[in-house]
């Protein structure tokens, strides 16, 4: 099941959005100075948490299919490996 990017990277920006305007706070800078920063690396936050959960759901979703070709070749039902489809026109056996 895929996670959710959206949703994921509004938190990630909302948590970094705090963080930064209370160390800016800390470090004694004006509102505006704070809030303007803290604004960009929320949006830059943002970017890359959408890009780093998209990346992590590519990973999980070729893990999953994977899982599931290795389960059905190990039940029996999969391709058989050692069956050849012979060309049309060819006389020889395998």
């Amino acid at each position: 099941m895929p996670l959710h990017v959206r949703s994921i990277a509004v938190s990630i920006a909302v948590i970094c959005f705090f963080v930064l305007s209370l160390i800016g706070g800390f470090c004694g800078l004006s509102p505006f100075i704070c809030c303007k920063r803290a604004l960009i690396g929320a949006v830059l936050a943002y970017i890359a948490g959408g890009w780093a959960v998209r990346a992590i759901n590519a990973i999980l979703v070729d893990a999953i299919i994977a899982d599931q070709m290795n389960r059905q070749d190990d039940s029996g039902f999969g391709v058989n490996p050692k069956m050849r489809f012979k060309e049309k026109g060819s006389v020889g056996t395998d």
